[in-house]
């Protein structure tokens, strides 16, 4: 069994670098810290930066791969404590991956278990699964790791079924991690076909099995504290012809990341041990905005 406090100190993503002296003073309660993550981000599509005034040069932060990175951001563009309100042109202009890597940073700076998840939400569009990170935050009173979603606001409703989401704690029906995704799929629980990055996306890439096999391999590799982009690819996520003995490699990925921490360990094992599933150096890292494609060395 691995320890929650693994995930209590900073990755290579996550660490602030020579900006954590902006972090001292922030709030202690995951309520709190959740709150000034949220208002950090501005979403490259859901907000309309550019409605918002925000030149459409500036998109491009969405590829701010580091913690220390979109501090340093998000000071020049306003150089007040973190627990000041921002306008929409002062956010660093990222996805959910950026307002989850931002709130680990906070976390673990405060020395709390925390990790990303990466997966599936149903609360955003009825009969769809979308693409989605969150956070998954080791509540030591009631020993269990819970949902977190930073992005969420407070009077989000799931449209599905009329419910108001406490963003402190999504119910695990609601997202799926990308193992629980996958298994669901593969034992023909869920239909393949409404897991999607977007409903209206027509990229075959974006959708069915290509993106829980991304998803899938993205949550093994944000549980072993290595925090990709979203479209950054490697190995079996590049990959459509897979032998059975590779789909059943996924499949044991899948029941391992799907275990809690029953499975963590396993999981860090399949990571080291299989180069097609491990981050390596240089990643296929595809354009959110429709660029073309780049060959990106990380430090990861």
């Amino acid at each position: 069994m691995v320890s929650p406090s693994m995930y209590a100190t900073q990755s290579p993503v996550t660490d602030p670098g020579d900006m954590a002296w902006w972090l001292a003073g922030l709030p202690a309660d995951l309520d709190g810290l959740r709150r000034v993550a949220r208002d950090l981000v501005i979403h490259y599509r859901a907000d309309d930066p550019v409605g918002h005034g925000i030149p459409a040069e500036r998109l491009a932060e969405i590829d701010t791969r580091y913690a220390g990175a979109m501090l340093h951001r998000l000071h020049e563009l306003a150089a007040q404590p973190l627990t000041t309100a921002r306008q929409p042109a002062q956010r660093l202009v990222g996805c959910c991956r950026d307002f989850t890597i931002l709130f680990l940073t906070l976390a673990r700076y405060q020395g709390i278990p925390a990790r990303a998840r990466v997966g599936f939400a149903t609360y955003f569009v009825p009969g769809f699964n979308v693409d989605h990170e969150i956070a998954e935050v080791w509540d030591a009173t009631e020993r269990r790791w819970r949902l977190v979603d930073a992005e969420l606001s407070d009077d989000h409703v799931d449209p599905t079924n009329g419910a108001a989401l406490d963003g402190l704690d999504i119910p695990r029906d609601r997202f799926l991690t990308g193992g629980t995704a996958w298994l669901a799929c593969r034992d023909g629980q869920a239909d393949p076909a409404r897991f999607v990055v977007d409903p209206g996306l027509d990229i075959p890439s974006t959708r069915s099995w290509p993106q829980l096999r991304n998803n899938l391999i993205h949550d093994l590799a944000v549980l072993n504290k290595v925090e990709p982009l979203l479209w950054d690819a490697w190995g079996f996520i590049e990959r459509d012809d897979l032998s059975a003995a590779e789909e059943q490699l996924l499949d044991d990925v899948a029941v391992a990341t799907a275990a809690g921490d029953a499975g963590v360990a396993h999981a860090r094992v399949l990571y080291s041990a299989h180069a097609e599933l491990r981050m390596p150096p240089v990643v296929v890292s595809y354009d959110p905005l429709g660029g073309p494609s780049r060959q990106v060395r990380h430090a990861i």
